[in-house]
């Protein structure tokens, strides 16, 4: 075994112990926002669709495609809702919204149009 050898085996096992020394300080972070009841009915969906589309139409958000558009429609929708829930961590590329149901139930709940 040449000193060569020796030294590239040295490194791979000191990044190796380095890489599980870092995993191992990070712990995982949950993820917390404000949760509001959303009954999913015919009548509720419908009233969220109803604003849902009237501001896909406008001329703000009209003009925006994808991600922008989601974010531009709900803040469009419900701002307090918007700000609440979603202002400190905007909505990503790829990520599932787990806030959806409580943006919508926080939209039913301020537009005093709770529904069954």
């Amino acid at each position: 075994m040449t000193i060569f050898n020796i030294f590239l085996g040295y490194c791979f096992v000191l990044s190796t112990y380095k890489v599980q020394e870092t995993l191992a300080e990070q712990s995982p972070v949950a993820f917390t926002f404000k949760e509001y009841q959303y009954k999913d009915s015919p009548k509720n969906e419908m009233t969220f669709r109803e604003f849902e589309t009237a501001c896909e139409q406008s001329g703000a958000c009209s003009q925006t495609t994808g991600l922008l558009k989601t974010r531009c429609v709900r803040e469009c929708v419900s701002p307090s809702c918007y700000r609440e829930l979603y202002q400190d961590d905007a909505l990503e590329e790829g990520e599932i919204d787990v806030r959806l149901n409580s943006f919508k139930g926080c939209f039913i709940q301020r537009s005093g149009r709770t529904r069954n």
